[in-house]
């Protein structure tokens, strides 16, 4: 029996029983949608909160002294900036670097005192790309280029210090040296993430004028952040940067990426990732059941007329062949069924998401891992090769189906399933 012949009969088995087959379409169709449509939130809210992690960090990948990780104190800083800087952005997955200082402060007004942590940043070469703390002031305005002091509070801060715009607030903390530092700013804003932590425990300082109250030179810092234009290229550039940056004084730098410095976080999604692959094996494992209950039953039911087919001359070999091009037929048909139901759903998805506020966040308090605020609207964004592979895997399960059936009708008997009536 010739291919075309095969595929020809293959294909008019298949609608032999039209209900049948429409069900176990319909079945594909729905476990590759389902399975499309949870990674595709997935891969778009991780991606969402691991970069908005990077801009209210170190960025995708962090240059910083080696032994900070362990001792994370200001005197442990990196030189020679501008250096550092221009090695990254030889990197081609590489959009910017900025520097930064970050530590802890303890912060004071008339009324109370606390302790915070802060981020020193440059006005001048930051925006909301790269910081986007600087998108969530709620009062006042952010720093300003050229400004020699002032501070922004998180709001539930300044609200703790009871202080407002204009008011003066004293900070102290440690310089390089060991000595203790005090610098009387303003209040210049306030900002509000949702995230109590952040809310309630960070500010926002100028970088020059830090480095000068820290005796830092103008090529120091704490950290060197680098932003990347897909964070799954973290690991390969923090790899590479690793062999080829130094500081000024011989000290090694650590290139680390943002899962390093943020295990929490990184654990928090690898859970939520493995969940959700574990429960579309599960709905992947339905559906081939579903398509093997029907292509062995349509075997069971056509035993008979298998055994013509072997009376006639067809092979075992044939048989088991023509099972096998159902089984994918089925495959086929249903994977695009898939992308058809797929589609509509997907594009609203992308382009408009679904508001889970009520779900996820009480008042303007949001839900929070590690600090960062998870979004309350989610989006659909699939991974190109997730997408392939999720195709992938449901025609494997529908051929794997088949394999049995297949194997079943190419040992039949002549002699016995003909004399079935």
């Amino acid at each position: 029996m010739s291919g075309p012949n095969l595929t020809s009969m293959a294909w008019r088995n298949l609608w032999r029983h039209r209900r049948r087959t429409l069900l176990t379409l319909s079945s594909i169709a729905f476990g590759t949608t389902l399975a499309w449509l949870f990674t595709g939130l997935g891969d778009a809210n991780w991606r969402q909160m691991i970069d908005l992690a990077a801009r209210m960090g170190g960025g995708h990948v962090t240059l910083q002294h080696a032994e900070y990780l362990d001792s994370p104190t200001l005197a442990r800083t990196v030189t020679q900036t501008p250096a550092l800087a221009s090695v990254a952005m030889e990197e081609p997955e590489v959009v910017r670097v900025v520097e930064r200082i970050s530590g802890n402060l303890m912060i004071a007004s008339p009324a109370r005192n606390y302790g915070a942590g802060f981020i020193a940043f440059d006005p001048e070469a930051e925006d909301v790309s790269t910081l986007s703390l600087l998108e969530a002031i709620e009062a006042g305005e952010a720093l300003r280029s050229g400004e020699r002091s002032g501070i922004v509070l998180g709001a539930r801060l300044a609200e703790n210090l009871k202080v407002g715009i204009g008011h003066k607030v004293v900070y102290t903390l440690t310089d390089k040296d060991g000595e203790i530092v005090q610098e009387a700013v303003r209040v210049t804003g306030t900002l509000r993430t949702g995230a109590p932590t952040v809310d309630g425990g960070l500010t926002l300082l100028p970088l020059d004028y830090v480095r000068r109250s820290l005796r830092y030179g103008p090529d120091e810092a704490v950290q060197v952040a680098v932003f990347l234009e897909d964070q799954r290229a973290a690991d390969s550039v923090a790899a590479r940067l690793s062999q080829r940056v130094t500081t000024g004084n011989g000290d090694s730098v650590a290139a680390l990426p943002w899962h390093v410095l943020q295990p929490e976080l990184a654990g928090f999604i690898a859970m939520k990732i493995a969940g959700a692959w574990i429960m579309e094996a599960i709905i992947m494992l339905l559906v081939a059941a579903g398509i093997f209950n029907t292509i062995f039953v349509g075997v069971m039911e056509r035993m008979r007329e298998f055994g013509i087919l072997r009376a006639i001359g067809w092979t075992p070999g044939q048989l088991g062949r023509l099972v096998i091009t159902e089984s994918a037929m089925l495959a086929a048909s249903g994977l695009v069924l898939g992308m058809v139901v797929t589609a509509v759903p997907y594009w609203y998805l992308n382009r408009f998401g679904v508001d889970l506020m009520g779900m996820m966040a009480a008042g303007d308090q949001a839900a929070e891992v590690a600090g960062i605020a998870m979004t309350t609207r989610m989006h659909v964004d699939i991974y190109p090769e997730n997408a392939f592979l999720i195709g992938a895997a449901a025609v494997v399960a529908t051929l794997l189906s088949g394999i049995y059936p297949a194997w079943k009708a190419g040992t039949v008997d002549p002699a016995d399933t003909i004399r079935l009536v």
